[in-house]
């Protein structure tokens, strides 16, 4: 798999418009590789050219079954993790493909590399040698009996895996593995720094409850779409946790963070719409946020339960912000007056949903107009017309 003739022939195929079907159809060019093994590794590879171009750069990188490949995570939010850490030595629990752990190769001395599976063991050994991660040592094992053997440590990082679906999408801490609860106390003795990577569906209060020591939570989100929560846990911390949400693109950072405690002890006003309208960012939304955010950029909610906010003023905000064309009550006479036939359209705190919406209004989907549907101060459903602010 790893000749300069596979490889060449994997670089060549891994294009978005390859027809895996048929290539496996077709046979496989190479006596020893079986079709089915060159297309995990030209999927693998189609997969890492976003995702992990580091990986994709670089010539004899073996990749894992697809599932593997779509666990990880990816170089933005494994850079971004990477500057949380510091010190000396780090041990991942749950190394998987590394990915995270070449990030962390960058800022300590010397990385453990512990997983559970042996063969995803062997290919993480294999691609740190290709990405010349001289200080990254693999070790194939349950990464909480490693630790055993390991004396005191600067950073634990720990990436859970739920160990069954039988709970749909609300999850718990002690239905992972390793059980990050039931193994704290023993962790914290050898670390006071532990770094937790849980998925975004994990409820944060229920991480809270699960969880001592917490000082910090971050949200990460990248182009907007959630990604992953991080929690920091330091051995003897009793105050209040930081909360900071991030969302990464390409030009831009928003960031927003705020104390937990500020949430449910401050107030924000409400108002009817005025220039301008605020939607946060998917981040934001997750953590909770709400009256924080309103009090911090000093302006106002449309109603409790929106999420969305007003101001005469235009300020940078970690979200989408839009000016505000007109605001009509929600009735179809009302709406037919604008003859709008193609709007972008969102909902918040309504009823109906955006199809059901598109179908009784008749608006197609795209264009430069942007439609909320909404709920106002005085409980009555509105929309909003508005003009995106770049």
């Amino acid at each position: 798999m790893l000749h300069k003739e596979v490889q060449e022939f994997i670089h060549a195929k891994s294009n978005d418009s390859i027809d895996l079907s048929r290539l496996i159809l077709s046979g496989s060019p190479f006596d020893t590789i079986t079709p089915q093994e060159l297309a995990q590794q030209i999927t693998g590879k189609i997969k890492a050219k976003h995702k992990l171009p580091s990986w994709f750069a670089k010539t004899g990188i073996y990749y894992p079954p697809k599932l593997n490949l779509e666990q990880t995570s990816s170089e933005t939010t494994a850079h971004y993790k990477s500057n949380l850490v510091s010190g000396k030595t780090l041990i991942d629990l749950t190394g998987g493909l590394g990915v995270d752990d070449y990030f962390f190769a960058k800022k300590m001395n010397t990385i453990i590399h512990c997983e559970l599976n042996k063969e995803l063991s062997e290919i993480a050994t294999h691609n740190f040698e290709v990405l010349e991660a001289k200080n990254i040592n693999t070790i194939f094992g349950d990464g909480i009996e490693i630790l055993k053997n390991e004396s005191t440590i600067d950073w634990i990082y720990i990436d859970p895996s739920r160990r069954h679906d039988t709970k749909g999408k609300v999850f718990f801490l002690e239905d992972c593995l390793p059980n990050v609860p039931e193994h704290l106390d023993f962790l914290l003795s050898k670390s006071k720094n532990i770094l937790i990577k849980t998925s975004p569906l994990l409820d944060i209060q229920i991480g809270l409850n699960a969880l001592k020591h917490v000082k910090e939570i971050h949200v990460v989100a990248v182009d907007n779409e959630v990604k992953e929560l991080l929690w920091i846990i330091e051995k003897g911390c009793i105050g209040d946790v930081l909360m900071k949400t991030i969302n990464l693109h390409k030009e831009i950072r928003q960031e927003f963070q705020f104390r937990l405690k500020d949430e449910t002890s401050l107030l924000s006003g409400f108002a009817s719409p005025k220039t301008y309208l605020y939607e946060p960012n998917a981040a934001v939304l997750k953590s909770g946020g709400f009256t924080t955010v309103a009090v911090q950029y000093d302006i106002k909610k449309l109603h409790k339960n929106s999420h969305l906010y007003t101001a005469d003023r235009n300020i940078d905000f970690p979200g989408r912000k839009f000016e505000i064309v007109a605001v009509f009550p929600y009735n179809k006479k009302a709406l037919s007056k604008a003859r709008i036939t193609k709007a972008n359209i969102t909902i918040r705190n309504f009823g109906e949903s955006v199809a059901t919406l598109r179908k009784k209004f008749k608006i197609k989907d795209g264009g430069d107009i942007y439609l909320f549907f909404t709920t106002d101060p005085d409980d009555k459903k509105i929309i909003i017309q508005c003009k995106k602010v770049h």
